[in-house]
């Protein structure tokens, strides 16, 4: 009988976890559910909505981490996040399958200034990767032509770019 009761609570925590990610885990048991589903906080990303799903932080705690993240600060290991917590790492150190640890430099995705097709010049267009004199004028063209551009789709199709064109592409476009 305690299987089943058992049973029934993880089948329950299971749904809670899938399907509300701002769930707060309340228990060591609930954190190994967490870990067994996947579910992980990225350090240096992470919200405050993020860090108060682990348990035993604050939101003052998740406010300041959010803060350090924002300033620069980039956390490289649960070490890191003991000392900017002030805490003993023993109270962070079961969390630890929960925390990616990625780290993002000045050119990643995150800080990729988006050109405006509908807008963009010829030479704009250029200093988009991927975006040679050529393409650059076709776009110009098409768009002179035929109007403004809807979205991703409507620019595969009018210009014929391919799947891989399109999703090297898409980072560095906005409509």
């Amino acid at each position: 009988m305690n299987w089943l009761l058992r049973s029934l609570r993880l089948q329950k925590l299971r749904a809670k976890l899938l399907s509300d990610p701002y769930y707060r885990l309340q228990s060591a048991e609930d954190v190994q559910m967490a870990i067994e589903l996947g579910i992980q906080i990225d350090v240096n990303q992470a919200t405050v909505d993020d860090w108060l799903r682990l348990p035993g932080l604050s939101i003052h705690q998740g406010r300041s981490l959010v803060e350090l993240s924002r300033s620069g600060v980039v956390f490289y290991c649960v070490e890191d996040l003991a000392a900017a917590l002030g805490m003993p790492l023993q109270r962070l150190f079961p969390l630890k399958p929960l925390l990616n640890f990625s780290y993002y430099d000045e050119q990643s995705l995150d800080s990729v200034k988006r050109i405006n097709i509908n807008t963009a010049s010829v030479v704009s267009l250029m200093k988009v990767p991927l975006i040679d004199s050529s393409l650059a004028e076709l776009v110009v063209e098409n768009r002179e032509l035929f109007g403004n551009y809807r979205n991703l789709l409507d620019l595969q199709k009018r210009l014929q770019l391919s799947g891989d064109e399109i999703a090297q592409l898409m980072y560095y476009l906005q409509f």
